[in-house]
């Protein structure tokens, strides 16, 4: 064996030149994977660092669900003050109380029959008949009884004779004759004594509901 040949190369190769042929280390792929992986958590903290920074700088918090619900919850502001309207009223007795009966319906004698009836009951009925355009057949509920502000308590008062009638009061109306207009809704009047019970309710009118209402849009951007 020559003095050229490197040890361990039990003579099969002969060095030909003046230089030993050179020996390459193991590959250590180990420390490859490693740094691959150290490379991907390093780049995933910089994304999630980054994506943080858009949140705070753009006002974000990236929870859009649960930012999205009290944003749309009604507010309620209390109850107004108990007024004029719902303060117990002063019912006049059937006795003081003037009616005018319209039938708004398409059935024929509704208007006399209910005027004899209401007057059995003590109230003055001053002319019955049909009703004009701007209530025929446009009455859906049993009744509707129209006054003006001096006439709400003798409207209410004569309300308490028909079960699931409504008040309608007309500012232009100065005296406090009551017009009794009776609607598709309607069948009889009510008994004596649902009248009575009825009555306790028309003096007692209930408070108020608080006043709910959603932010708009417009709010939410100011």
């Amino acid at each position: 064996m020559s003095m050229l040949t490197p040890s361990g190369m039990g003579g099969k190769y002969r060095v030909t030149g003046n230089a030993y042929p050179r020996m390459r280390r193991p590959k250590r792929r180990g420390r490859k994977v490693l740094a691959v992986i150290a490379s991907v958590v390093v780049l995933g903290l910089f994304g999630w660092g980054a994506l943080q920074l858009f949140h705070v700088f753009t006002g974000d918090d990236g929870d859009t669900k649960a930012n999205a619900a009290p944003q749309n919850q009604p507010s309620c502001a209390p109850a107004p003050s108990p007024t004029a309207a719902t303060k117990p009223l002063a019912l006049p007795q059937p006795s003081g109380v003037t009616l005018n009966v319209f039938n708004a319906t398409a059935r024929g004698g509704l208007a006399k029959s209910t005027a004899d009836e209401l007057a059995k009951r003590g109230f003055k009925v001053a002319k019955f008949g049909n009703a004009s355009s701007t209530y025929d057949q446009k009455v859906t509920q049993s009744a509707l009884l129209v006054a003006g502000p001096a006439g709400e308590a003798a409207a209410r008062e004569a309300s308490t004779q028909v079960a699931g009638s409504t008040v309608k009061i007309d500012p232009t109306r100065k005296d406090k004759t009551v017009d009794l207009m009776i609607g598709n809704g309607f069948s009889v009047l009510a008994s004596p004594t649902d009248a009575a019970k009825a009555r306790v309710t028309a003096a007692n009118p209930p408070p108020p509901k608080p006043v709910c209402t959603t932010p708009s849009a417009s709010a939410k951007a100011g």
